[in-house]
Formats: structure tokens, C-alpha cells, sequence
């Protein structure tokens, strides 16, 4: 039979899939890729992890492994400034370390340690999110088992690729030991700062006894170490030692460690640290020295000698200085750098036993008058120069009114006797003048690192600075304005003595040109030889400036003399008043104490103060409308040239009867016709070209300037 081909329908293209059905099929296109890419990720760090595991040492090796390296640090001439290594006290097995040890630094450190695989996930998503919404780092993610990766098989650089590393480590650390055994490996090999590792060597250390009789606000102290040891040191900074602990006991009520009747009953303030012995004040030195060796190498582990550029002689001169001067009741430091930054002596505080917090790198402290080198020199920049008249005499700006020390005003006066005499009004009136900002960028550009107001009070020194960044800026100024860096570290060798780290030549960045720098240094000879800064006279040429802060809470000098530059700063660590405490008493004479034996094998040099202006200061645009035709030639207000003793304006034409003058300026009789306006000699003076030849006119005297 035939097929009836007009009986069938036509079959038509199946419809098109929605909208919904194609987000479905990438969905389920993405749901399956990124599970595959997982499991691939699980497969390939399961391989690492298992690898990893099984080259890791044994229990009983770990234990017996030591951290740290042996430091020994040398002085500019070889002797032995100290000897630093890692100290440790007893091995303390799991059961015998006291629980409310092990709750603070469980609570502190990783509150989940119990549950998790060496990694915290839930911890890693909270510091990225608290990064993400302030911007900085702030929160940590590492685990207490990452952490004992790191101590004993890593460094602490910030790489990505040592990161990874830690976390396989720690997981096979995971795999192959007990949460215990590796809480015990923890607290026996984690630093706690001033060289002791392990909870046994931290609480001989700061408490005079050994790891088994710790108390809970004990425990605390020592589990806040781990984040900062050197900031939360007790020996360094008691108060802030005991504000961590603070934050360490809340969170282990919040953990569930303790009740909040234990946390009440816990007396951190009752805490005493035990008395540090053999300490000197070259330690202030060191510690500061020592902290850039992780930049200089951050992966070295070996015994290495450090080569610094500590004087012996001197350190020990300036910490007799601070101690003899310094108020009752008060702190000193200070900071002594040769010319081209090495630091020569530094001096932390009145007693390095006592607190080994290093006041003159660490404070802040307001700078009071000091501050005004700033300001004169953004003055002088701007074309000032110390001859020049200023006004000594009530200013109001902004609603705010300066006042002098002593409420006099001297009235007109030069630039140089207002900063001899530290004249506040003066001062502020550069200041306005010459712009904050500009004032500020000046103190930015001498090394200034701290915060800086552009209140028209900054003019004051009310900004808060470091001793040594201030002394590294009068450093700048005894280098002709050439920039410098203040260093400790020479060189660093391996005890064999090969060599692993060279200081490199410094740049050398000129921050003002010479006529400025020579103009302060001008200000600051003036300061000592009769200014507010006598007191720091040693028979030799010294340049420098007092600074008082209101209720005399600070008082600062700072100078230098035969290429030794030294900053002194003395006051209350609580920043409470101290009478009589002003920068021209105290402060100057420690000055004055240490520089008489710093440079007392130095030549006797005297300082450049020669003013070599650049021509934009010495032909000012309008100079030209402002001359004295008695002196020498001017042009009036419709560009006539007007000769010596002319007083013919508006033709420039000389008298008739009159060839060229006694001194050689005047032009010869002109033919009729509009005079030239100026003839050849007057245009070489003009040009600089080399002048005629004497007998035709030559010139015998050159035009005056201001």
C-alpha cells in the first residue's frame, strides 16, 4: 500500500530552553567543577601532608631540639658589648605544667585547638573579613599548632609560599602527634622574649621561679607575651604587661576557663617581676640594634658575631650625663650620632634594670621649642635670612594668641636674636608666613616620623616626636643639609668570620641647599653663644636648641659640634610636671657633660654659616623700581634706564656736556635719535659676559645688591 504522505504533521525544532533551565545547567556545570577542583585540592594536600608526616622527627627529638642562635655583639672597636642566646629552663611534660597555663594560652591563642585539623578555618575567614573591613591586618588566623611549625621547623617571614608550608606542617604535626604532646611541645619551645623559650625560662625570667608554681595572674602575663614579647615585656613595660593580661583573663571567661569570681579575685597589679641582674645601659643599644637583623638576615640561624658602632667610652659617658642630671623623679635618654649616622651612644633611660623600655627610640614626647628648627628653616627656604627685622609683639591667629616664656616682647629684632631667644610670636609668625604645611613637610623631610599637626600651635612643638628622629634632623643640619640615616649595625659575621651582611654606602640626598643649612646652623650658634641654650657651652664652637613643653613636662636640647651631633631629652615617663625642668638647665648640661668627652680627641671645627644666595635672592624681581639712583643704576616705571646721580626720569638721556663718568658706567654722548637703552658695558655687568678692557670705560666697582 502507498504511503500517505499528506497524513503526517510536520514536526517542528524542539522549543528553546528558558532562562531559568540555562542558569540551572552553569549552576550545576560550576557545582560540579568546583567540586572536582576540591577533591583534586583535598588529593594533592593529603599526598603533601602524608609526605610531610613522615619526614618529621620523632617526639623524643623534637624535645631535645633547641631554638635561637648565639649573638654576640661587639663594640665599634672589637670588645664584647654582650653575649646573647636562647635560655631555657626545664622541660615541663604536660602533667606537671599547671592547667591555668594551659587554659590562658589555649583561650588566647586558639580557643578551638581541640577540634581542629592544625588549621582553623572559622579563623582564617575572621582575620579575612576583619581585614577586609578595616583595611590592615589585625587578627591572626595561625593556630597553636601552625605557631609550632613555624618555632621549630620555619622563620617568621611574611611569604606566601612559607604560609602553605605552615599549614602542611602543622597538619602533620596533626597526624602524628596528640593535641597534647603537642600543646606540651609548645609551651616548652614558644618565645617569650629577653631570649627564653619555653614557659620554665619565662617564669624563672620574670618571676624568679620555676613553670610549676605559677599563679593565674602569673599565667597571664606570660601567655600575653607571645603576641609582642618585647612590647608586653614586664621588665620593659609593667603597665603594659598587666593591660594584656587584662585582655587575656576577660577572654578566658569568655572562653569558660575561668568564672568571673576568678577573673575579680586575680591580682595582676600584685605581680612583681623578678630583679633583672648583669644588665648595663649599652642594652638599650642592643636591643635596638639587634631587632633589624631579622631585616638584614631574615633567614639566618646560625652563630653570627654583630659588628656596631657603639663607643664604649662614650656610652658610658652618656649614661653618667643623663644619671647626674636628670631631675629627681624624672627619666633621661639620649642619642649621640657621628656624621654620617652611626650612632655613637645611646642611652634609654636612667636604669636599664629598672625599666628596659627604650625612651629615646619608643617615646613620643612633645618637642616644645626644638621644634622650631622646622620653622626657620622652612623660613629660610622661603628667603629669609637671620639679618632680616621681624616684630617680637602680640599675634592672634585663628582665634588662638602665643605667648613668650616670661610674657615680654621685644619688639623689632633680626630673625637671629628670635630664635637665639626662642620668641614664640616670632615664630608663629614665620609659620603663618610661610605656610603649616610647609612647616610640616620641612620636618617630614628631615626625618620626622610621627604624626605632624598643621594647627597653627604645631609652629610650638606640640606634635608628638622621638628623640632619635630629631636628633638624626639636627644630624642633617651638622651635614651641610645632606640627608642622614641614623645605623647601629656595621657588619655581620658568622664566628668563623665570614661575612653575611655589609652596610651598604648610604645615598646622599641633599634636603635644603647649602645657604639654608648654612643660615639654621647661623641661628643655632646663636642659640648657645647667647641664647636660651648657654648651659651647653664646651669651649668649642656648638650649635643646637632647647625645647620646654608647657608646665615643664619635657625639656630637650639638641646640638652638635666637630661632626658629633647629640639629642638629650629628660621628663616623667606619666608626663606630670617636673619643676625647674627647662630645656636650657638639666637637659643642656647633660648635653655639655657628654659632648666635653665625645669630642674631646676631635680637631676644633667652625662652623659654615656663610650665606651664598642663589640670584633669585639676590635680584629680587623688584628691585629694578626700587633702586637708589645715588648708588646705581635703576630703570623708573617706563623701563628708562637712570644713571648715578640723575635725576632726569622718564628719558634716560645723560647731560649733554657729560662723556662717560668717573666710574666707568656712563655711556659717551649719543647721536641724535631715541638713546639706546643701556650700552655694552652695562649689559656685560648685566649679562656676566667678561668685561672691556680698562681704559675704554672698564668697570671698576660692581653694581650693589641687597
Amino acid at each position: 500500500m502507498a504511503r500517505n504522505d499528506s497524513l503526517r504533521k510536520p514536526q517542528s525544532p524542539p522549543p528553546p530552553a528558558g532562562p531559568k533551565k540555562r542558569r540551572f545547567r552553569w549552576l550545576r556545570r560550576l557545582f560540579v567543577w568546583g567540586v572536582a577542583l576540591a577533591l583534586l585540592f583535598a588529593v594533592v594536600v593529603g599526598i603533601a601532608v602524608f609526605v610531610a608526616a613522615q619526614s618529621l622527627p620523632g617526639y623524643d627529638q623534637l624535645k631535645s631540639s633547641q631554638n635561637g642562635q648565639m649573638i654576640v655583639v661587639r663594640a665599634r672597636d672589637g670588645s664584647v658589648l654582650v653575649s646573647l642566646g636562647p635560655s631555657y629552663g626545664k622541660w615541663m611534660p604536660y602533667d606537671r605544667i599547671p592547667q591555668v597555663m594551659k587554659d590562658a594560652m589555649v583561650s588566647v591563642e586558639d580557643r578551638r585547638f581541640r577540634s581542629h585539623i592544625g588549621i582553623d578555618p572559622i579563623g582564617i575567614v575572621r582575620s579575612l573579613v576583619v581585614r577586609a573591613e578595616s583595611g590592615r591586618w589585625r587578627q591572626g588566623g595561625s593556630t597553636i599548632t601552625q605557631q609550632l611549625a613555624r618555632t621549630v621547623f620555619l622563620n617568621n617571614s611574611r611569604t606566601l609560599d612559607r604560609k602553605l608550608r605552615e599549614a602542611v606542617l602543622a597538619m602533620a604535626l596533626e597526624t602524628k602527634f596528640t593535641k597534647n604532646q603537642i600543646l606540651e611541645l609548645y609551651l616548652n619551645k614558644v618565645y617569650f622574649g629577653g631570649g627564653a623559650y619555653g614557659i620554665d625560662a619565662a617564669s624563672r625570667k620574670f618571676f624568679g621561679h620555676d613553670a610549676g608554681h605559677l599563679s593565674l595572674p602569673e599565667a597571664a602575663i606570660i601567655a600575653g607575651l607571645v603576641k609582642a614579647p618585647s612590647r608586653f615585656s614586664p621588665t620593659a613595660d609593667a603597665q603594659a604587661a598587666v593591660d594584656r593580661a587584662g585582655v587575656v583573663l576577660d577572654v578566658m571567661v569568655d572562653a569558660g576557663a575561668i568564672t568571673a569570681e576568678q577573673r575579680a579575685a586575680a591580682d595582676l597589679a600584685g605581680v612583681r617581676p623578678a630583679p633583672e641582674t648583669g644588665q648595663n645601659s649599652a642594652r638599650y643599644f642592643t636591643d635596638w640594634a639587634l631587632s633589624q637583623l631579622d631585616m638584614l638576615l631574615p633567614d639566618n640561624q646560625e652563630p653570627i658575631e654583630v659588628w656596631t658602632t657603639l663607643d664604649p667610652g662614650m656610652q658610658q659617658a652618656a649614661t653618667t650625663a643623663v644619671a647626674a642630671n636628670a631631675p629627681r623623679g624624672a627619666q633621661g635618654a639620649l642619642v649621640s650620632l657621628d656624621r654620617d649616622g652611626a650612632v655613637l651612644a645611646m642611652v634609654g633611660g636612667t636604669d636599664y634594670v629598672t625599666s628596659n623600655y627604650n625612651r629615646a627610640t619608643r617615646a613620643m614626647r612633645q618637642p616644645g621649642s626644638a621644634w622650631k628648627l622646622f620653622v626657620y628653616l622652612a623660613a629660610l627656604e622661603a628667603g629669609y635670612k637671620p639679618d632680616d627685622a621681624v616684630v617680637d609683639e602680640p599675634v592672634t591667629i585663628g582665634g588662638w594668641s602665643p605667648h613668650n616664656s616670661g610674657g615680654s616682647y621685644a619688639g623689632r629684632i633680626d630673625v637671629r636674636t628670635a630664635f637665639a631667644y626662642s620668641k614664640n610670636t616670632v615664630a608663629v609668625q614665620l609659620g603663618n608666613q610661610v605656610g603649616f604645611d610647609a612647616v610640616a613637610a620641612m620636618a617630614r623631610r628631615f626625618g620626622i616620623t610621627t604624626p605632624v599637626n598643621t594647627m597653627p600651635s604645631m609652629v610650638l612643638g606640640t606634635s608628638d616626636v622621638r628623640l632619635i628622629d630629631m636628633t638624626r634632623a639636627f644630624a642633617s643640619v651638622s651635614a651641610r643639609g645632606m640627608a642622614i640615616e641614623p645605623y647601629g649595625i656595621i657588619k655581620v659575621t658568622t664566628t668563623d668570620g665570614n661575612l653575611l651582611y655589609k652596610r651598604p654606602q648610604p645615598r646622599t640626598d641633599l634636603l635644603v641647599p647649602a645657604y639654608v643649612a648654612a643660615g639654621i646652623t647661623d641661628l643655632l650658634q646663636s642659640a648657645v653663644a647667647i641664647g636660651t641654650g648657654k648651659a651647653a657651652q664646651i669651649g668649642r664652637p656648638v650649635a643646637g636648641k632647647t625645647g620646654t613643653t608647657s608646665s615643664n613636662k619635657d625639656g630637650w636640647f639638641i646640638g652638635f659640634s666637630s661632626g658629633v651631633t647629640t639629642g638629650v631629652w629628660m621628663g616623667r615617663d606619666d608626663a606630670h610636671a617636673v619643676p625647674g625642668l627647662q630645656g636650657g638647665a638639666a637637659p643642656a648640661r647633660a648635653f655639655a657633660a657628654f659632648m666635653r668627652y665625645a669630642v674631646a680627641n676631635r680637631p676644633v671645627e667652625q662652623f659654615d654659616t656663610e650665606l651664598k644666595l642663589p640670584e633669585w635672592q639676590l635680584e629680587p624681581d623688584d628691585e629694578q623700581f626700587q633702586g637708589n639712583p645715588d648708588d646705581y643704576y635703576y630703570t623708573d616705571d617706563q623701563g628708562n634706564l637712570i644713571l648715578p646721580g640723575d635725576r632726569q626720569q622718564g628719558t634716560g638721556e645723560p647731560p649733554a656736556d657729560r662723556g662717560r663718568d668717573d666710574s666707568g658706567y656712563g655711556p659717551a654722548p649719543a647721536p641724535p635719535g631715541p638713546p639706546p637703552a643701556a650700552n655694552d658695558d652695562f649689559l656685560d655687568q648685566a649679562t656676566g659676559r667678561r668685561p672691556r678692557e680698562s681704559g675704554s670705560g672698564s668697570r671698576d666697582r660692581p653694581i650693589p645688591v641687597n
